[in-house]
This record gives C-alpha cells, sequence and structure tokens, in this order.
C-alpha cells in the first residue's frame, strides 16, 4: 500500500511512499531496542549537547522545513518558522533542564540510604497527528531522548515527508542511527506496533476515538500511555472584559494553523451585555485575516490539510445553521481544487447543534451567549473535552479564581490565548486526554520512578 502526500492548496500529489514492510518494520524495532540498551547508559550531558545540536539545525533549515509544512499540510510559511523556532526551544529547554529533573530523590525513612530515582523505560511509540507535524513530535521527543529512552514514530499518512525529514535531523544531530526511527505505515497498523515487545509505552495526539482505540490496545498489553486528544476550548467574555483586546486575541487564536489546532479557541461564551458589541469587533478582526495560498508572504490562513476534512467541517456548519445557529460571515464552500474553507462566524449558537457539541477543526468561530458568570461556566464547562481554556475579564483576582477553580480543562488562561510553552505542563482531562507533556511532568511520564532502599 503506498501512502500518499497531496498538496491541500492545490490537490495535487506531491509523492507516494511505499509502507515499510512488517520485515522492515521488525528490523526497526528491534534496532531501537539495542540502541537503547547504550542510549540509557549516556550522561545527561550527552544527551543535552545532541539535543542542542538538534536545536541549531532546527534554526538552521526553518525556511526548507517551513516550506514543506506549507506542500504537505497547508500551513502558512511564517507559522511553520515559528514551528520549526518552538521545536528548538523545546530541545534547549531539554537539554538545560533535564538533568535537574532526572537527579535522584533524597527520602528520609529508617533505611541508611533511601531515594528515589528515575530510569528510562526503553522504546516509546508516539503516533502523532498532522496539524503541527514537527512540533507534535519535538514536544515529545526532546523528553523522552533526553530521559534515556528510544523513539519510534507513526506518523500521519498526510505528512511522511515532514516525518523522514525529522528522522534525518534527529541523525544529523549525532544521535545514534537506531535510536530514533520513523516508521511508514498506514493507521490499521497501529496495533501491530502496540502490541510489540520491543515498544514499552506509547503516547498519542489525536481525536477522541483514536485515543480510546489506542488506550485500549495499550491496556490489554499493560502499556503505559500518554494521550493529548481534542478540545472544544471555550473562551469566557465577561461583563468587566476589554473587548477590544479579547476581540483581537479570539480571532487570532481561532484562526492559529488555519484553524487546525486542539487547543484553539472554539466556543466564546460571551455575556448578553457585551454580546453585540463583541460580535461586531470580533467580526473586524476575523476578517483583517488573509486566507490564500501558504506559500505566499502576508497570507495567515491556508487549507485544510485535507479536501475530506474541508467537507466534515462544512457538514457541521451547515447542520449548526439548520438548527438555529446564524451565519454571521463564511460558511460557503468555495469552488476550486483547493481544501479551503472561509473564515466563517456562527452565533446563537446552542446546545443540539455541532457548533455547540462537537469540535470545529477549521476557521470557524462559534458565539454562545450567556447572561451571567454563572450561566457562562456552566457552559464553558458542559463539553466532553477540557483540554483548554480562556476567560477575559479585567478584575484579574476574579479570572484567576475562575481559571483555577471553576473551569473544568488541563491549561485555563486570562485575558490571552491558550499555548503550550515546554516550561509549563500540558494536556487534558475528561475526553482530551490524560497524562502531561512538556516540563519535568512530561519528562518524568517515560521513565521508570524507582525505590532504592538501602538497609
Amino acid at each position: 500500500m503506498a501512502l500518499r502526500s497531496i498538496n491541500p492548496t492545490n490537490g495535487e500529489l506531491i509523492r507516494e511512499y511505499a509502507e515499510a514492510t512488517p520485515d522492515e518494520v521488525a528490523r526497526a524495532l528491534q534496532g531501537a531496542a539495542r540502541a537503547f540498551e547504550a542510549w540509557r547508559r549516556t550522561s545527561c550531558a550527552e544527551r543535552a549537547e545532541r539535543l542542542q545540536r538538534a536545536a541549531a539545525l532546527l534554526e538552521e533549515r526553518q525556511e526548507d522545513l517551513a516550506r514543506l509544512m506549507a506542500l504537505e499540510m497547508g500551513k502558512p510559511l511564517v507559522q511553520g518558522r515559528a514551528e520549526a523556532q518552538k521545536c528548538a526551544w523545546v530541545c534547549r529547554h531539554y537539554a538545560e533542564t533535564g538533568a535537574t529533573a532526572l537527579e535522584p530523590e533524597i527520602v528520609a525513612t529508617d533505611a541508611r540510604r533511601s531515594f528515589v530515582t528515575f530510569r528510562p523505560l526503553g522504546p516509546v511509540l508516539a503516533v502523532m497527528p498532522w496539524n503541527f507535524p514537527f512540533w507534535q513530535v519535538f514536544r515529545f521527543l526532546a523528553p523522552a531522548l533526553m530521559a534515556g529512552n528510544a523513539a519510534l514514530l507513526k506518523h500521519s499518512s498526510n505528512v511522511c515527508g515532514c516525518a523522514l525529514e525529522i528522522e534525518a535531523l534527529v541523525r544529523a544531530a549525532g544521535f545514534p542511527a537506531e535510536l530514533f526511527r520513523t516508521l511508514l505505515v498506514a493507521a490499521p497498523r497501529v496495533a501491530e506496533l502496540i502490541d510489540a515487545p520491543e515498544v514499552r509505552a506509547v503516547t498519542l495526539t489525536g481525536s477522541t476515538p483514536a485515543g480510546e482505540a489506542v488506550a485500549a490496545r495499550a491496556g490489554q498489553r499493560l502499556k503505559k500511555t500518554v494521550l493529548e486528544l481534542g478540545g472544544s476550548d471555550p473562551y469566557l467574555i465577561l461583563e468587566d472584559a476589554d473587548v477590544e483586546q479579547a476581540a483581537q486575541i479570539c480571532a487570532a487564536s481561532r484562526l492559529i494553523n488555519s484553524g487546525q489546532s486542539c487547543v484553539a479557541a472554539k466556543r466564546f461564551v460571551v455575556v448578553q451585555a457585551r454580546r453585540d458589541e463583541f460580535e461586531r469587533r470580533f467580526m473586524e478582526c476575523l476578517q483583517a485575516h488573509c486566507v490564500g495560498d501558504p506559500l505566499e508572504d502576508g497570507v495567515d490562513v491556508g487549507p485544510q490539510a485535507r479536501h475530506d476534512l474541508r467537507d466534515e467541517l462544512h457538514a457541521q456548519v451547515q447542520a449548526s445553521v439548520q438548527r438555529g445557529a446564524r451565519l454571521l460571515l463564511g460558511g460557503r464552500r468555495p469552488a476550486g481544487p483547493g481544501a479551503f474553507y472561509p473564515i466563517s462566524l456562527l452565533t446563537d449558537v446552542a446546545p443540539g447543534m455541532p457548533a455547540y457539541d462537537d469540535e470545529l477543526f477549521g476557521p470557524v468561530a462559534a458565539v454562545i451567549p450567556v447572561r451571567d458568570e454563572a450561566e457562562a461556566l456552566r457552559v464553558a464547562n458542559d463539553t466532553p473535552f477540557g483540554l483548554g481554556a480562556a476567560v477575559f475579564t479585567r478584575d484579574l483576582a476574579r479570572g484567576e479564581r475562575l481559571a483555577a477553580e471553576e473551569l473544568e480543562a488541563g491549561a485555563c488562561f486570562v485575558n490571552t490565548f491558550v499555548k503550550s510553552d515546554p516550561r509549563l505542563p500540558f494536556g487534558g482531562v475528561k475526553a482530551s486526554g490524560y497524562g502531561r507533556e512538556l516540563s519535568h511532568y512530561g519528562l518524568r511520564e517515560f521513565v521508570n520512578v524507582k525505590t532504592v532502599y538501602v538497609g
């Protein structure tokens, strides 16, 4: 079976890749296990040195990497450059902080000496999505390698070029050749990868159904998983919000990566007293963004990554309108060969509509009017998802309290948009998954937290 990379801007085939045979996969798995046995004994300083090299290569090659992302999944060049730079940041972060996070913790007990040490598990399988084809990989890969693990990547089939480029970059940085491998296989073969005895743990970023399938299979084999799944992030605009600031930030967050981000703003829960003002300014901010060929300067919203995803998004918009939502902007599927979808704005969104109940993965914003703070919180938490959330208010103490105590999500922000940062843990609750990436919490997800007791 061939894996196909198709340019979403014009629908043209970029390249076909031969799927790896079972024998090729077996050799890669065995090679990763061999490489792990040597790598687990290397010093933190040696691991850090290679991560620093990887960071430098990511920065040096950012133009080529951004162009590759634009061709394979439609990311605008300016955002592709930023993604490469963020990958360099996460590599440097773990190079600089990993040794400290892995230091043994002395615990006072009845023993002569007792402590907790953090030892690598072995090869970790990563099943990664297309929307941030480099960042999603490096935010798992940098801590995994720093902790002494080996790594295996099953990337989305439409970004095989990105997947192979990551493998080449890791080797160029000086990591052992078999320590990290890209496996070109289709989604139905993930189960056999999880079953492989060489694989010790699994991480997945993707949809909730994909997470459920991976968790079930890994659970049958008693292998640990970390899952970062979908999100339908609510942004609360309260009666004391700075509406100008909120509108600009909400528009930018909704349209990042052409609207194709699990942690992007999706539901805009607006107190009725500010609704008209917010909708007017929000629509103006949305319209200020430029849709077009991601290879052209000035474009900040490209096509959707695949035509089927674009068509699914349009069906969700149509169903929401049929059930009573009002379309203020966009909502019409354009003609032409590309997978483009217009920036769209729905209002009067309510339960029973896809724009309220489901994740809309594209440049479509949904405004949900509410009476007051209490109803805003109820609506915000009225979702199976729990990845990110934000609240806009001039009262910072109020915003901090709502973020810390009331909003049901793994990352809650006040007066700004939700984003990942290597210094902070990242992940969700409910149907958005479990476990954490980034920070020292992410570093310690794939280690043996081992007790040592000397009597």
